[in-house]
């Protein structure tokens, strides 16, 4: 039995905040979160233009906490939007390393995960991972069909938690996440549900483009005729939409915010309209859940809630009370992304799971573009 336990820095870089940890094995004895100010980044025309001042605030940061950096056995960050893969635990290779600098897929502070834990753990000698980055695809074919072949739907969703939470709760249960079909519903400031069969998504609605729940910053799923209507009314530009429908919709465009704490105080002080949008959300969250039952064909383990949302009681009542009859239902509020990627490179690192390669996926995509040209 191996009992060699291991040093991991794991690396999550949001929009305004860089958050370490160090972990032995599964326990964190250092974890820091530092945040940006919109003056502190405005020099940086581009996301990956942040990867000297973010690499050494972490470098700086270990050294202030007298942390021998040489104690390391592995990296791992953030994935960011790279090409869709499968989920796993991934090597960062040159072909990563080249999409995610390019930011052809999309760019977004996660990006840097995988540039910064590749130097670190370049410097040091030591491998560097990512973990179900946002762009885990697993969908089955029936899931991606819509009503115009011009457009297919794609998988992009809280992965990391997601995956994190169903093996939390498949642990609890005393099964492998691998035997059971779990719903799990990250609330955040995106919303996503997903139906995880037996080890796979095969369903999931994708919170960035606009499908499934609003949420505290997006509009979800529109009445399509009446949302270009409105578009083509006020001639806006493909920006103006993306940022109306990722950023500007939800609770934001209702209540003029994307804080669920201010919205219940809101509610407590005997607003009713927040009250009927706070419950709304709730609603359609439940509706998604209801949805991904149908996906499983009604064969379902457990049902999860986890995500910043679910730290509000009533919220999670609202749902609970529309979806209790389909399966048990587990709440884990908020999101343990450091102690997931931690839990990734481990299960690499002590050999329970076999790491992935990027050059893999992106020598299959170019063939079978050759093929179908």
């Amino acid at each position: 039995m191996e009992n060699t336990s291991y040093i991991i820095l794991a690396i999550n870089p949001g929009s305004t905040s860089t958050k370490i940890a160090v972990f032995e094995d599964e326990t964190p004895f250092i974890t820091e979160k530092v945040s940006h100010s919109a003056e502190e980044l405005k020099p940086f025309d581009r996301i990956t233009d942040q990867f000297m001042f973010r690499k050494d605030l972490i470098l700086n940061t270990l050294r202030t906490k007298n942390f021998n950096m040489k104690r390391l056995n592995a990296v791992v960050g953030r994935g960011g939007l790279i090409r869709p893969v499968e989920s796993g635990t991934y090597v960062i290779d040159e072909y990563m390393l080249e999409d995610l600098k390019s930011g052809y897929y999309g760019e977004h502070a996660s990006n840097l995960g995988g540039l910064l834990a590749y130097e670190i753990g370049k410097e040091l000698g030591i491998p560097s991972f990512i973990v179900d980055p946002v762009v885990v695809d697993e969908l089955e074919s029936l899931a991606r069909i819509t009503g115009l072949p011009e457009i297919e739907r794609r998988s992009i969703f809280h992965a990391l938690n997601q995956k994190a939470v169903a093996r939390k709760v498949a642990s609890i249960i005393g099964k492998n996440y691998n035997e059971l079909n779990i719903i799990v519903a990250h609330l955040g400031g995106g919303i996503t549900v997903g139906a995880h069969k037996k080890g796979r998504v095969v369903d999931v609605n994708n919170g960035l483009d606009g499908e499934g729940p609003f949420s505290p910053e997006r509009s979800g799923r529109l009445p399509v005729l009446d949302l270009v209507r409105m578009f083509v009314d006020r001639g806006m530009t493909y920006a103006d939409v993306k940022k109306k429908i990722a950023g500007s919709g939800g609770l934001v465009a209702h209540l003029g915010t994307n804080d669920a704490r201010t919205v219940r105080a809101m509610i407590e002080q005997g607003d009713e309209r927040a009250r009927l949008v706070f419950e709304a959300m709730a609603y359609q969250v439940a509706r998604e859940i209801g949805a991904c039952a149908a996906t499983l064909e009604g064969q379902v383990d457990a049902i999860v809630l986890t995500g910043g949302l679910a730290y509000d009681e009533g919220f999670v009542n609202w749902i609970k009370r529309r979806v209790a009859f389909i399966a048990r239902i587990y709440v884990f509020p908020g999101e343990d992304e450091l102690e997931a990627l931690a839990q990734g490179a481990l299960r690499v690192l002590k050999g329970m799971e076999e790491a992935k390669r990027y050059a893999q996926f992106r020598e299959r995509k170019e063939a079978l573009t050759a093929l179908t040209s």
